[in-house]
């Protein structure tokens, strides 16, 4: 599997996400959609190193990949930037359970696991303890904001791995960031993969304190989003 896209990863790199892609081929768990290796190396490894084009994310010495699935970006982050810890927050165990095994098997020593909900890592140890914040396809920018905003040191990014760009989601975020101490910084095209043509990552930074009400109880940041128009508050 030669890919261009692997000399970010290195020799070692590589050996160690094409035992996780054989790891996933066979998993009888339902932890992705995508598991054929090749398909899975565009939709989850190229399109996890597109990542790398963030200075403040390849800079991270603390890493939290929220929502991370079956482990991507999370993962192949850890491969690519083995002087970082990434910390994977995945609150479905079967996929959290197939992560750790991946971790393990592949020999990524510099990733861990962590079966929980990011509100309650935000809520303990995990409270401004992190230089950068991942989501690949887990929701709306204003909830990752909230989500990512108590995890964060000041400074910190969120990097959030989206499709085409949306302005009333660009809007909502817009009208909650003040509240949440984040502040949206950039919006990079990106084309990992050749039907990835409306890919696109959202760089915010860390821009205040993080305000003491969060986090909210688990769940309501995707309920109840924040900067979110009455309408989709309210909706019939």
């Amino acid at each position: 599997m030669s890919r261009p896209e692997t000399r970010e990863l290195g020799e070692r790199g590589r050996l160690a996400i094409e035992r996780v892609l054989e790891l996933l081929a066979v998993e009888p768990a339902s932890v992705s959609s995508i598991t054929e290796p090749r398909r899975a190396w565009d939709v989850h490894v190229a399109d996890s190193l597109s990542g790398l084009e963030v200075e403040q994310l390849v800079r991270a010495e603390r890493i939290a990949d929220i929502g991370s699935g079956a482990g991507f970006p999370g993962i192949v982050l850890a491969a690519a930037l083995p002087s970082s810890e990434v910390d994977l927050i995945e609150s479905v165990e079967r996929k959290c359970r197939f992560a750790r095994r991946a971790l393990a098997e592949a020999g990524i020593a510099n990733a861990s696991a962590r079966c929980c909900r990011s509100e309650q890592l935000a809520a303990g140890e995990g409270r401004e303890a992190y230089d950068a914040v991942t989501a690949r396809a887990v929701g709306r920018l204003s909830t990752l904001a909230e989500l990512a905003s108590p995890l964060l040191r000041h400074g910190g990014a969120l990097v959030a791995w989206k499709g085409r760009r949306d302005p009333e989601e660009e809007a909502e975020l817009a009208r909650a960031q003040g509240s949440l101490g984040m502040r949206a910084e950039a919006v990079i095209a990106v084309a990992p993969f050749a039907a990835s043509r409306h890919r696109h990552l959202h760089i915010l930074r860390k821009a205040g304190p993080t305000p003491e009400r969060l986090p909210r109880r688990p769940g309501l940041a995707k309920k109840r989003p924040r900067g979110a128009s009455e309408a989709r508050r309210h909706p019939d």
